[in-house]
């Protein structure tokens, strides 16, 4: 399916379905068996997962059923759990169409495999993808080490938590909820395949951030880090300032602080805190992309003492 976004086609599921070509190759039969013959990927709900965990998927004008085996790379040698079938129930999956049958009743199923699109959008990656290359990500799980991402027709990728972004968080689900889109940056791809993700070379310089606060601003933050020294507030996803202590202040927990001064030599910004309290707040996430991929990234200012830089091997 090509035409309305990049990576040739291949987009982490839940994407696909919106799309017009998607919709115009399930509007009839003849449709479906001209997407077959071009083994074009689809995108389609999931409305059941029968006993045997095959999934039963809508194509709005015939049925398709794709069968256990077919339902995800690493089910037939048990790699994958069958788990990652039955919760595929109420969402859309990527596919393939590989053949048409007439079932009990005579009507015309196609048979589909999640699998095989899984192994195409894989193999495409590989073969094209380098360090440095900018991708669109969903989140699919999270752990205390990172965010398990969906890249493309359900191959999941590693974001560690520390490629998360500048500002330290305490764990994933500080920055990200389970079915965010994002974007994300390609950090490294073993010899096995396995593909590691970067995010916070996305999310702009210390400079850029910067330029969006004055000192003698009062705005809102998260707190981050509450140490013998001072509290650390993060006022945007990559941009953190440094509080005088304050009692009864607490990680998580949002702030309204004042912005004291703004050192960039120093790469710093000291903060007063007005008051804190308990909030779901999070900063809003905001991208700083100029292109689809990045060499080199240098998050400190010019001149500055400390330098914080990352390069990608293409």
């Amino acid at each position: 399916m090509k035409g309305e976004g990049t990576m040739n086609g291949f987009y982490p599921e839940g994407k696909l379905y919106s799309f017009s070509e998607n919709k115009r190759s399930m509007s009839s039969l003849a449709a479906l068996a001209d997407a077959q013959m071009k083994e074009t990927v689809l995108e389609a709900p999931v409305i059941m997962c029968d006993t045997e965990h095959n999934l039963i998927v809508d194509l709005g004008c015939i049925k398709g059923i794709i069968p256990r085996n077919e339902g995800a790379l690493g089910i037939a040698d048990g790699t994958t759990r069958d788990i990652a079938l039955i919760s595929r129930v109420g969402r859309t999956v990527c596919f393939v169409i590989t053949a048409f049958k007439s079932d009990a009743q005579g009507k015309t199923v196609a048979i589909l495999s999640r699998r095989r699109a899984q192994e195409l959008c894989r193999d495409y990656m590989l073969s094209t993808l380098v360090c440095g290359d900018i991708v669109d990500a969903k989140i699919t799980h999270l752990e205390s080490f990172g965010a398990f991402c969906d890249i493309g027709c359900g191959n999941v990728a590693l974001l560690p938590i520390d490629a998360i972004s500048v500002s330290r968080i305490s764990h994933p689900k500080d920055r990200f909820c389970v079915g965010d889109n994002i974007k994300a940056v390609i950090k490294s791809i073993s010899d096995d395949g396995k593909i590691t993700l970067s995010h916070k070379e996305l999310l702009g310089t210390w400079e850029e951030n910067a330029c969006e606060f004055s000192a003698g601003q009062t705005v809102t933050g998260v707190i981050r880090s509450v140490e013998d020294y001072g509290v650390f507030v993060e006022i945007t996803p990559n941009l953190a300032g440094l509080a005088e202590p304050k009692e009864n202040v607490k990680v998580g927990q949002q702030a309204s602080v004042y912005i004291k001064s703004i050192l960039r030599d120093k790469m710093k910004i000291k903060l007063i805190i007005i008051d804190s309290f308990n909030s779901n707040y999070s900063p809003e996430i905001k991208y700083f992309i100029p292109e689809n991929r990045i060499e080199e990234w240098d998050y400190s200012p010019k001149n500055c003492y400390k330098q914080i830089t990352t390069k990608f091997c293409g």
